[in-house]
């Protein structure tokens, strides 16, 4: 038994990535739990980073914005502003994973998984406003320059690299599977590199008085923060009305249960997300003529199974028989994971 399950594991490591894996009811279950204790641990992760970002980023947003005013640095109370933004985001994100651990109700037959797409969505767009804010506000200081004190500028935004640049690394590993989890680390990241540019133009203001550079430094880095938050609002709007979730293609997800042993059609499929880890199937799938109800439901493991590479976790496979006309088939079952 050993020897045989050494063999088949070796098999699989090196199969092409949607040729089917061959395994018992008994294996299919030990893979699902092990893929459910994956996305729990993973969500365990993203919850104590948020917990240490927000507490981190609130106590920073204070300091820098009481050093902004006295040293009358327009990048420091901008940088402040996009900070405090930050934590609204991550204390948003950490209630809907919070929400997304509620039980399924009548009404919200789903829970509220999805309420992290929404809170990645009103992240980004809240991450725009104050882009939008206080890129108006930079231009009306590059206008009219004011004095600036470069060297509290300079020591404040140094303190803020660090502390960005810490929170940033708690969502390194996260963010790769998590919307929200990578929504953080953009932000913090390009608080990071705006704390870089005000730490710049706060020594060369202290040494030139070139006031004005104050605002073409908010301004430069605004930009790059605004770049790179596009994708983060393009793929939480996409999610938000249900489109097929990025990184996943229909006629892929349509040839990978076909080529699954027993499968000769599929069709009606439909993807989308439950949340910001986990998608969600419907499809009719049409089967050869099975006696045996053991070996169908083999089939039908197999076909979960398969779908785990795309995240999808939940299916629901309309079951059809291959005795059918050109317009209809006999429909057998429904059967929900």
């Amino acid at each position: 038994m050993k020897a045989s399950f050494l063999i088949e594991w070796l098999s699989n490591l090196y199969r092409t990535p949607h040729e089917p894996i061959v395994m018992s009811s008994l294996d299919h279950s030990k893979e699902e739990t092990h893929t459910h204790q994956h996305h729990v641990s993973m969500e365990q992760a993203s919850s104590r980073a948020f917990q240490w970002g927000i507490a981190l980023n609130l106590i920073y947003v204070i300091v820098e914005l009481v050093s902004g005013f006295y040293a009358n640095s327009l990048a420091l109370i901008t940088d402040a502003g996009h900070n405090f933004s930050d934590v609204i985001g991550l204390a948003l994100s950490l209630l809907a994973f919070r929400l997304a651990k509620a039980k399924p109700t009548e009404t919200f037959t789903y829970g509220f998984k999805k309420s992290t797409i929404l809170a990645a969505l009103i992240n980004a767009t809240l991450l725009l406003m104050a882009v939008g804010i206080l890129g108006y506000e930079s231009i009306l200081r590059l206008r009219h320059p004011q004095v600036v004190e470069g060297g509290i500028a300079a020591l404040i935004a140094g303190g803020g690299i660090l502390i960005n640049s810490f929170s940033a690394f708690l969502f390194f590993k996260t963010g790769k599977e998590e919307l929200n989890a990578r929504g953080a680390y953009l932000h913090l990241l390009g608080d990071a590199l705006l704390s870089i540019g005000v730490v710049l133009a706060g020594i060369v203001i202290l040494y030139t008085h070139w006031f004005w550079l104050d605002s073409v430094v908010s301004l430069a880095v605004l930009v790059v923060i605004l770049y790179s938050t596009w994708s983060l609002l393009s793929d939480s709007v996409r999610l938000s009305l249900d489109a097929v979730p990025k990184g996943v293609k229909l006629s892929e997800v349509a040839t990978l249960i076909y080529k699954v042993k027993g499968v000769i059609d599929v069709h009606h499929i439909h993807v989308w997300a439950m949340s910001t880890t986990e998608n969600a199937l419907t499809a009719h799938v049409q089967l050869i003529h099975i006696e045996n109800e053991e070996e169908k439901q083999k089939v039908i493991w197999q076909i979960k199974h398969e779908l785990l590479h795309y995240n999808i976790h939940h299916a629901t496979l309309e079951i059809e028989t291959d005795n059918c006309n050109s317009t209809s088939c006999e429909v057998q079952s429904q059967l929900h994971s």
